[in-house]
């Protein structure tokens, strides 16, 4: 079992709330990914779930029980930070067993648990090696791997792709991905990266200056964001937001995402100037600038040659354009 429940949780540092009055159900076995702009107190949250941070008020359950005042070691929790924070004197092995080893398990279980978790994240081959003959991404195996020889209840982890390039991202994303599968542990993660979190997610935590704006599965927040912070969060390149006056709209906001715009070379709603061309290979990012709509990216599926100046039209689809109030909440 690994349910987790937030009622009501405040932080502040000082005059600053970090935290102001958090709510969250997370149940057992759930991948549950905090997302937001740096400064939305995304860590601060996980940290005050570790225990690595008292909240100012409110209370943190793991599996029914208040753990509010629980020391960290306590609370049946495993976190895997972004810098590794392995002993760099230590085997691959040692790391993994020393804190089994601090909370008196036995040998003959330590090294059960050990041969399961080096398996799973394929670290048997690098055992007796210590952390500075490791690349970026095994050292990060290693940090998950020591989580999971605790069988914590809950699995934290706190930005733990940041350190590595694009392509050891894309290969540890789907490691744990994986893992999550094969332990159906409960996992919190948290990141700033939208794209991690729609991979990742069963249900993601959008976050915005200590408060949720938004809690759902990733296609929940992509078809139907509450408002016009999740519209711009969700979705890349993130979505236009256009002027609704500048249409004749009553909304103040109309957005649609660069993927629901259809370029024609010679008719469509809005006139545009190509400013600039991203050419991707699988799709092709356009900037241009319109008459009406002013500066929009269009997304466009393969390769599409569009040279800076040339003149292309435009047209949203009507079904997937979204219209926001004055207060940002979308209008049904």
């Amino acid at each position: 079992m690994g349910s987790l429940k937030i009622e009501n949780v405040k932080k502040a540092f000082g005059p600053v709330e970090v935290l102001k009055g958090i709510d969250l159900q997370v149940n057992d076995g759930e991948f549950v990914v905090f997302v937001g702009p740096s400064g939305c107190g995304k860590s601060t949250l996980l940290r005050v779930i570790a225990g690595l941070e008292d909240s100012t008020s409110g209370r943190v359950l793991i599996d029914g029980a208040d753990v509010s005042v629980t020391p960290p070691a306590k609370r049946g929790i495993a976190m895997v930070f972004q810098t590794y924070a392995l002993y760099p004197h230590l085997t691959v092995k040692n790391n993994m067993a020393l804190g089994l080893k601090q909370a008196g398990t036995p040998t003959a279980e330590i090294e059960r648990r050990i041969k399961i978790a080096s398996a799973m994240l394929s670290l048997e081959p690098y055992l007796e090696r210590r952390p500075a003959e490791l690349s970026g991404g095994q050292r990060q195996r290693v940090a998950i791997g020591r989580a999971v020889v605790r069988e914590p209840k809950l699995f934290l982890f706190d930005e733990p792709l940041s350190n590595l390039d694009a392509a050891l991202r894309v290969n540890t994303r789907l490691e744990i991905a994986q893992l999550h599968r094969r332990l159906k542990a409960t996992m919190i993660y948290v990141t700033h990266d939208q794209v991690e979190a729609m991979t990742l997610a069963d249900k993601i935590v959008v976050l915005n200056a200590g408060r949720i704006e938004q809690i759902g599965s990733p296609m929940e927040l992509y078809n139907a964001p509450a408002n016009e912070f999740v519209a711009g969060f969700i979705g890349s390149p993130k979505m236009n937001f256009i002027d609704g006056a500048r249409l004749g709209e009553t909304a103040k906001t109309v957005g649609v995402r660069p993927e629901h715009l259809t370029v024609d070379a010679n008719s469509g709603a809005w006139k545009g100037t190509v400013v600039h061309a991203e050419h991707l290979g699988a799709d092709t990012n356009v900037y241009l600038d319109c008459e009406k709509a002013g500066l929009i990216t269009v997304r466009i599926f393969g390769v599409y040659n569009a040279e800076p100046g040339a003149t292309l039209y435009v047209t949203p689809d009507a079904a997937k354009t979204y219209r926001f109030g004055a207060d940002g909440k979308v209008l049904r």
